[in-house]
């Protein structure tokens, strides 16, 4: 539990700071790691090996088993966005680096869908993310993975499907399509303040170019053979 919290502090500085400064107690993670690893046999301390090891950079000693549950909202989004666009490849419930599964992987992309239920946050207010899904966020930006975080009430309805997909497309028009592992630095991106919304990426399509002036290329004279 020492482990789990100190990792959870140190999710929530990561995500809330724009610095590159590490947080003091990230250096505690190791020294827990270190007394907790050769414990493998406690499934309880499965999934927390696995998570330092991720945090850590290091090869992980563990295969965690998780218990995989696939929410009938999750799986209609999965399934509309499948259908808007077909060629995506999409994964559901992928274990990356031994960690809990995500709900929705886009692998040509490096681009993480997180459906989060009322259980990932604090009082279930769908305001403030609990520890667990902070680090799990975090994890996964380490990784080197772009995360979008969807609260299953901004998709409550089948209009507001359609507008989290047309983003969703959106952003995806903007990105390369990864090689490998790819850091991306955009970092959190939530339905209700989009980073990049459909207005913006049409309204930056539409813009004209501005029109260059052509040089008129002068005319070589012609030169006439003697007589």
């Amino acid at each position: 539990m020492s482990l789990w919290g100190v990792m959870a502090f140190c999710a929530r500085f990561y995500l809330g700071s724009d610095s590159n400064d590490k947080n003091p107690l990230e250096t505690h993670i190791g020294e827990l790691y270190s007394r907790l690893e050769k414990n493998t046999d406690n499934t309880e301390n499965q999934s927390i090996i696995a998570m330092a090891a991720s945090w850590l950079g290091r090869a992980c000693p563990v295969v965690p088993h998780y218990q995989i549950a696939i929410s009938e909202l999750q799986s209609t989004f999965c399934d509309q966005l499948q259908s808007s666009l077909p060629l995506l490849k999409i994964e559901e419930e992928k274990s990356l680096n031994s960690l809990p599964p995500v709900d929705l992987l886009l692998p040509d992309y490096n681009m993480v869908i997180d459906v989060q239920g009322p259980f990932h946050y604090v009082s279930a207010d769908f305001k403030t993310r609990n520890g667990s899904t902070l680090l799990k966020i975090a994890l996964l930006q380490k990784a080197g993975y772009e995360v979008i975080e969807i609260p299953v009430n901004k998709i409550d309805s089948q209009d507001p499907i359609k507008t989290v997909i047309e983003q969703i497309k959106a952003k995806l028009a903007v990105l390369p399509k990864a090689h490998g592992s790819v850091s991306l630095n955009s970092g959190e991106w939530e339905v209700d303040e989009a980073h990049f919304t459909v207005e913006e990426y049409l309204e930056e399509q539409t813009k004209k170019p501005k029109k260059r002036k052509r040089k008129r290329k002068r005319k070589k004279p012609v030169k006439t053979a003697a007589c």
